[in-house]
């Protein structure tokens, strides 16, 4: 099948070129980006500093649902091969089960929430178990239109949310509760779900869906959350643990200052998804960790540059931004800066290891995000939320040093002399170094 046939069987248009392919997902993430940035940005804006943290709160727990759903359901998805019939089986299978999942556990929340007396962050967190089903079923869309070789309608669908959720944030009074513009944020989401559904449901019609696929045993999407928990999700709880239990406004703060490098998080982001693809062109090890080397050069590069930028922005245009929060997220700056320049080394270094070694992320993420925590929560112990912020820039650095010296051990096992067979071909080290072994099959 060549990149212009539609899959076979169906009514699906001609699949775009490779190139346009790649240009509509990269520009599909940075839409998805930019929504969030624009979201955080004017919700700073319209709130107090107290108001702003707890709807960072709020939305942090939202950013752990979403990752629990992505690497459950979306990232297996994508791997699906096989039939037609059997992709397009498992994209509808994927946004029932979304769909089912996300209104029980939403709704549990909301039910048990709304009986809580938590004052603001209560009722925020029941409002965002109300708007949960309609904000995880429109992004498992997106990643059913990535299976479907479809980038260009999760881009459209995308694009429509980001168009009506600026709009409906910025009509909110000055002084907007967290609930209030949580239940908006959310509420926004269903313009971009019907043009989704509009869009797929064409390509899914006829094709039942079975929701147990997700259940069974062997299930990707196990593991995926697994490293989804050990790499991520633990930092985030302990940021929403520390605004429950310490200074609620630490939270506001620090997810202040992490909107403000979200480009960073495109091109991090940008940089997994459609790394893979390019370094396995490269024949042998050696280049795939040269190549890798010199974008991680150039991501760390990239973040220190911002981060001057962002040091030296005069304090009246970083109110405009972030509002009353600005005071705070702006000490954090050096920082953070020095985080995400560790996390541009870091991210390229697990890359590689992903190509190179798939089974060897787990251990350095489960260590290394678990030390982070750690030195959050010491740096906060001893310096308040700026101790905080260099306890995690120091975790980012030991991850990517750590992921850095495994790649030279694996790279020295891909060079050993035994690898080359009689007639001049790599050997089992080398099949073993490239993943072949440990790709999900």
């Amino acid at each position: 099948m060549t990149d212009r046939e539609g899959p076979a069987g169906t009514d699906t248009p001609a699949r775009l070129g490779t190139r346009l392919a790649v240009l509509c997902s990269v520009a599909d993430q940075g839409v998805a980006a930019l929504t969030n940035i624009v979201v955080l940005v004017v919700a700073a804006r319209l709130s107090s500093a107290a108001g702003f943290s707890v709807f960072s709160l709020v939305y942090t727990v939202f950013t752990v649902l979403l990752g629990l759903s992505v690497s459950y359901v979306g990232q297996a998805l994508v791997l699906e091969r096989g039939t037609s019939a059997g992709v397009r089986g498992a994209c509808c299978s994927a946004v029932v089960f979304t769909a089912c999942a996300s209104t029980a556990t939403g709704g549990l929340m909301a039910a048990v929430l709304f009986l809580v007396p938590g004052g603001d962050t209560a009722r925020g967190l029941a409002v965002l178990g109300l708007v949960l089903p309609v904000v995880l079923t429109q992004d498992a869309m997106r990643y059913c239109f990535s299976t479907l070789h479809l980038p260009h309608f999760a881009l459209t669908a995308d694009l429509v949310r980001l168009a009506a959720a600026v709009p409906a944030l910025a009509v909110q009074p000055q002084g907007a509760g967290p609930a209030r513009l949580v239940a908006v944020w959310g509420l926004s989401a269903i313009p971009a779900l019907a043009v989704g559904a509009a869009l797929l449901a064409p390509r899914l019609r006829g094709v039942p869906a079975d929701s147990r696929r997700f259940l069974r045993r062997g299930h990707l999407g196990k593991r995926f959350v697994l490293e989804f928990a050990v790499g991520n999700a633990a930092g985030q709880l302990a940021i929403v643990g520390l605004g429950l239990f310490a200074a609620p406004l630490a939270v506001g703060a620090l997810r202040g200052v992490t909107t403000l490098f979200g480009p960073m998080n495109v091109l991090f982001n940008a940089s997994t998804a459609f790394g893979p693809p390019i370094l396995n062109r490269y024949p042998d090890a050696s280049r795939k960790v040269r190549a890798t080397a010199l974008l991680a050069a150039a991501l760390a590069a990239v973040a220190a540059l911002w981060a001057t930028v962002l040091i030296t922005l005069p304090d009246r245009l970083g109110r405009e931004l972030l509002g009353d929060t600005w005071a705070a997220s702006s000490a954090l700056l050096p920082a953070t800066g020095s985080q995400y320049a560790a996390m541009g080394l870091g991210t390229c270094a697990l890359l590689t290891l992903r190509v190179l070694r798939p089974r060897a992320t787990l251990p350095i993420q489960v260590v290394f995000s678990l030390l982070s925590v750690a030195f959050m929560l010491t740096g906060y112990a001893q310096g308040g939320v700026l101790g905080a912020a260099w306890g995690l820039c120091l975790g980012s650095v030991l991850k990517g040093s750590a992921a850095w010296l495994r790649i030279v051990s694996v790279r020295r096992e891909a060079l050993l002399p035994s690898e080359a067979a009689p007639d001049g071909s790599r050997g089992g080290r080398d099949r073993r170094a490239s993943g072949a072994d440990d790709a999900p099959r």
